[in-house]
């Protein structure tokens, strides 16, 4: 990848599907994979503020990302277990995401965490995380951050 280009430029290479900032594929129908402009649509918050679809995905990003994997020191996000984010037209959102083994001891809570975490962003109004195994996950697919926490770069 280009490191000038938004990662998210590069996402489609297969009828719309892509990779997400951290490098792994998500299929088409991922918020994460697409790379047309979406409709600039707004929402009102509860608190009366607008914002747009773009500014919701922002937002559950940054939510998912305050979830970490107790035995390693760097979010879900960044550490590669999030496969996809779909933002519906009535703001309900479904997650895609792997963990590091399927034997993973965190498997029992992580999941629900990224759920309550995303569920309580400001303008969605349901949150389900689908765990998938496929593609297995591999340390290639976290962020050059996570990599340079971990010492792998």
């Amino acid at each position: 990848m280009n490191p000038e280009q938004d990662p998210l430029e590069d996402a489609a290479s297969d009828q719309g599907a892509g990779t997400t900032p951290s490098g792994h594929r998500v299929e088409a129908s991922s918020a994460l994979a697409s790379t047309d402009t979406p409709a600039k649509t707004t929402a009102v918050d509860s608190g009366g503020m607008e914002f747009t679809e773009e500014d919701l995905e922002d937002r559950i990003v940054e939510a998912i990302k305050s979830v970490y994997d107790p035995e390693i020191p760097v979010n879900v996000y960044d550490l590669g277990l999030i496969y996809g984010v779909t933002i519906n037209p009535d703001r309900t959102v479904s997650v895609s995401m792997t963990l590091t083994t399927p034997n993973c001891p965190a498997a029992g809570f992580l999941p629900g965490q990224v759920e309550m975490r995303v569920r309580h962003v400001a303008g969605v109004e349901d949150a389900r995380v689908d765990i998938t195994f496929d593609p297995p996950y591999h340390p290639d697919m976290m962020s050059d951050e996570a990599k340079l926490e971990l010492g792998f770069l």
